[in-house]
């Protein structure tokens, strides 16, 4: 189901990025270019970071968690959304990052982030 869901979302992401900016906001984003897509990128990061930390506030002083996990959960979704949105300005679909996940699962942390420095110029 959940890759289903991002290939379905790759499909439209992909129509829309030739539709009329009148008619879709991913279009209207595509039209006005990747700088502003990623400044929608960056102003959901921080939504969701801000969210985090109103969960962790709830969580510590016994607030309502209900609201706060539904709406960390939603700011993740746009960002998730934005981030596929730049992906698809960069001809590239969530299917690129998920066999990058795949690659690197099982590997330690450490040791992958250590594979990537050891390969950069």
């Amino acid at each position: 189901m959940p890759v289903d869901i991002l290939q379905a979302l790759d499909e439209v992401l992909e129509a829309r990025r030739s539709a009329s900016a009148d008619s879709s906001y991913v279009a209207s984003l595509h039209a006005k270019g990747l700088n502003r897509i990623l400044e929608k990128v960056g102003e959901e990061a921080t939504e969701v970071i801000l969210a985090a930390r109103d969960m962790q506030d709830a969580r510590s002083q016994g607030g309502e968690l209900q609201d706060a996990t539904q709406a960390l959960v939603g700011e993740v979704a746009d960002l998730w959304f934005h981030t596929l949105i730049m992906l698809s300005n960069q001809g590239l679909q969530s299917a690129d990052v998920l066999a990058c996940l795949e690659q690197r699962f099982g590997l330690s942390g450490h040791t992958e982030k250590a594979a990537r420095h050891n390969s950069e110029p």
